[in-house]
């Protein structure tokens, strides 16, 4: 059996300088959030192992948890799986068609395995470090090496950014041809929305965490995240829960309809009336809160499934959205995993029904998503998880950024205006190399 020991300390550094210090360039993550009801910032470190693959990687990752049990859970803590889990995760649970490959040179989903972190508790204040371990003994000098790495400067080198070939896939002429094919199936009965989306790639020379900062200065989002595996890295502002379980409540936060937001306050204001009054996005929303509702109905106790909020504005640094909470309570039978995976991938970036639109999905985009659609996020020793949407998220690899972005089709989508969609939400991340040009 293990425990969770804590530390409180008095620190002035910064998230991102203490998760520099505490990883120096060695695999980590880093997760920070503006969320009212999730008011912390974990770094994890020093990760004991990892978990990847293209399939199975959930129940893997379950099995490894389950081989330690851990108490003495007093307050948030860093323990357990954090990482990116893939929008093909679906394959292991449903029949999919197998027509493309991924193109990304990585495997779908990583999960880091990690014992110790930091904690910061944006409600209280607080700061603290978090280790779960066998004895008191083995925690206390874990704690001593943590905070020996805390106290010792860790500079990233600046080097002079250079970008490189910019493009984005497909061209607009063929994104144009997917939404009227899309618009044909809806048409047939086939489905009623689907999510159509384009990917982008730059080439770059910017440092990951340098692209971090500059990702988080020009597009601050409820949930922001720095994922290091090594090889690659995830890094990502994302304004949409993916789904959550904390004290045996469900929570997930679809998110769809969209505008730009406004050049002066007036004209942002009258963007969002109109945007609360369009048909269409009011339509394809309740569709896809249905879809939510549907999801956490599988794993929650039978009439507890709430729709908490409906169809509130919220805005970003660059658009509008229409948000809505749908709440369950977690059925006896389920746990953190089952929770996860009943609604992977989520509705907003699949399409309603589900299964058919991914069907669509395989058969219009030209390669697999990989990441892109899918969750970041952790399920601890206790069980508790919180997982967010993979959208406004970029891959780096191997001096390369790409990232992907995607609209809602439905019946009277207009192709142009969703191609411009998909341009709107993609600057939330172009903009970072264009800062530096």
């Amino acid at each position: 059996m293990k425990n969770v020991f804590y530390r409180d300390i008095n620190t002035q550094l910064k998230a991102e300088e203490a998760y520099l210090r505490l990883t120096r360039g060695e695999k980590g993550v880093l997760f920070e959030t503006t969320e009212a009801d999730t008011g912390y910032t974990f770094i994890c470190c020093d990760p004991y192992d990892s978990i990847s693959g293209n399939r199975g990687v959930i129940e893997r990752v379950r099995e490894a948890l389950a081989k330690d049990v851990v108490k003495g859970k007093r307050r948030p803590y860093v323990g357990g799986a954090y990482g990116s889990i893939a929008y093909d995760t679906i394959r292991d649970y449903e029949k999919l068609p197998e027509e493309n490959v991924s193109e990304l040179g990585i495997d779908d989903t990583t999960m880091l395995l990690t014992e110790r972190g930091m904690v910061y508790d944006h409600n209280t204040g607080e700061v603290y470090l978090t280790v779960v371990a066998s004895s008191q003994k083995e925690a206390f000098e874990t704690f001593d090496t943590m905070l020996e790495k805390l106290a010792e400067e860790y500079v990233l080198v600046e080097e002079e950014v250079v970008n490189g070939g910019y493009t984005a896939t497909p061209s607009r002429e063929k994104f144009i041809e997917n939404v009227h094919r899309a618009k044909e199936y809806i048409k047939a009965g086939d489905i009623f929305q689907v999510v159509i989306s384009q990917r982008f790639t730059q080439e770059s020379s910017m440092a990951p965490f340098d692209f971090y900062r500059r990702l988080k200065a020009v597009n601050p989002s409820p949930y922001m995240f720095f994922l290091d595996f090594g090889g690659h890295q995830i890094i990502g502002s994302s304004p949409e829960r993916m789904i959550s379980l904390d004290g045996g409540k469900i929570k997930t936060v679809p998110i769809a309809g969209t505008r730009r937001r406004g050049e002066t306050p007036e004209e942002d204001e009258k963007l969002a009336r109109e945007l609360l009054a369009d048909e269409k996005e009011r339509a394809e929303h309740r569709m896809l809160v249905d879809l939510a509702r549907n999801d956490v109905g599988r794993v929650s106790v039978t009439g507890s499934v709430e729709v908490t909020e409906l169809m509130a504005v919220k805005r970003f640094s660059h658009v509008m959205h229409l948000v809505s909470l749908v709440e369950g309570e977690c059925s006896p039978e389920e746990d953190a995993y089952s929770v996860l995976t009943s609604a992977l991938p989520a509705g907003t970036l699949s399409g309603a029904p589900k299964i058919r639109a991914m069907e669509i999905i395989e058969e219009l985009e030209d390669s697999r998503r990989g990441f892109y659609g899918g969750a970041v996020g952790y399920i601890n020793y206790h069980g508790e998880m919180d997982t967010c949407i993979a959208i406004r998220t970029a891959l780096h690899r191997e001096g390369r950024y790409t990232y992907q972005a995607g609209a809602g089709i439905v019946a009277d989508s207009v192709p142009e205006s969703e191609y411009r969609e998909c341009l709107n939400k993609g600057l939330s991340i172009k903009k970072v190399f264009s800062e530096v040009e």
